[in-house]
C-alpha cells in the first residue's frame, strides 16, 4: 500500500476523500510546509508539496497532473496592521512554500517562518510588520482587522501571464511510470467524483478537519482551490515557476523530466 501525504486543507480533503474512503493509502495529513519537509526525506510514496518546493526534491520524485492547486485569483495575499509599503519583517508559511518565492515578486524582505495558521496573530499582536496568508487567510483576514498590502498572485500572473502554480503531487520517481499513471488515473477520478456527487460522508471528513472554520470559509475555499487545474495542473505555469525559483538562486534547473509522463 502506498503512502499519501495531503494538508488537511478543505481543497484537499473534498478532493482526496474517495482516495480515503476506498483505502488504497495509507494517509498522512500534514501541515504543506511539513509535507515539502518531509518530501525532501523521501518519507512518503505520493505527496501534495509546494511547486516551489518541488525544485529541491526533482532527483527523487516526478510531478502528476491531477490533485495540484492553481489558477488565477488564487495567489497569497501579503497582509498587514494598515495599508501600505512593506516596511519590516514579514511573516512566511513555510521557507519553501510558493508563497514565500512569489514574496521575492514584492521586493527582498527579512523573512519569518511559521505555521500558516499562526501568520494572522502574529501580525495582529506586532511579532512581524506584515505576513503572507496561504489557504482560508484570504478569507478571514479582513474581519480580524487586517488589511491587504499587495496580491502576489496578481504580481505572477501580471509578470508571467498564466496561472499561479501553488502546489501539485509528486510521486517518487522509483515506483515508475505505470504506477504514477494509474495513481494519476486515481486522484482524477477522486476529484471529479467530488465535484459531481453529493456525499455527506465526504462533507463530515471536509469538515472535521477545517479547523473551526465557518461552513461559508470551508465553501468558498473549496470553489476557489478545486478547479479545471485541480484536474489537470498546467505544465507551462509550472516550468516557470521552477524556473522563476531556479533564477533567484534557490535550486539548480531538474535534470529529469518533471512529469511523470
Amino acid at each position: 500500500m502506498l503512502t499519501l501525504g495531503i494538508s488537511p486543507c478543505p481543497n484537499d480533503t473534498f478532493a482526496f476523500h474517495k482516495l480515503v474512503r476506498d483505502g488504497d493509502y495509507e494517509v498522512v495529513l500534514d501541515d504543506i510546509e511539513a509535507l515539502n519537509q518531509r518530501a525532501a526525506e523521501g518519507e512518503i510514496d505520493v505527496v501534495k508539496v509546494s511547486v516551489a518546493a518541488y525544485g529541491f526534491i526533482a532527483n527523487k520524485y516526478a510531478l502528476l497532473r491531477a490533485g495540484g492547486a492553481a489558477g488565477y485569483g488564487v495567489g497569497p495575499i501579503v497582509v498587514a496592521k494598515e495599508p501600505g509599503e512593506i516596511m519590516g519583517r514579514v511573516a512566511i508559511p513555510g521557507e519553501r512554500t510558493t508563497a514565500a518565492l512569489l514574496l521575492r515578486l514584492a521586493g527582498h524582505h527579512e523573512t519569518v517562518p511559521m505555521r500558516f495558521d499562526k501568520i494572522e496573530d502574529a501580525v495582529l499582536n506586532g511579532e512581524v510588520y506584515a505576513g503572507v496568508l496561504i489557504h482560508e487567510g484570504r478569507f478571514t483576514y479582513e474581519a480580524k482587522g487586517l488589511a491587504k498590502v499587495t496580491d502576489l498572485g496578481a504580481l505572477w500572473e501580471e509578470a508571467m501571464g498564466c496561472p499561479v502554480p501553488l502546489g501539485a503531487i509528486a510521486i517518487r520517481r522509483e515506483l515508475g511510470e505505470e504506477t504514477a499513471r494509474r495513481v494519476d488515473d486515481q486522484i482524477r477520478a477522486s476529484v471529479r467524483y467530488a465535484q459531481e456527487h453529493a456525499d455527506a460522508g465526504r462533507d463530515a471528513y471536509v469538515r472535521a478537519h477545517a479547523q473551526e472554520m465557518e461552513p461559508d470559509v470551508v465553501r468558498r475555499h473549496i470553489e476557489l482551490y478545486v478547479n479545471d487545474y485541480t484536474l489537470n495542473l498546467d505544465e507551462r505555469a509550472v516550468d516557470q515557476m521552477l524556473d522563476f525559483g531556479h533564477g533567484c538562486g534557490l535550486f539548480a534547473s531538474p535534470k529529469q523530466r518533471v512529469f511523470a509522463y
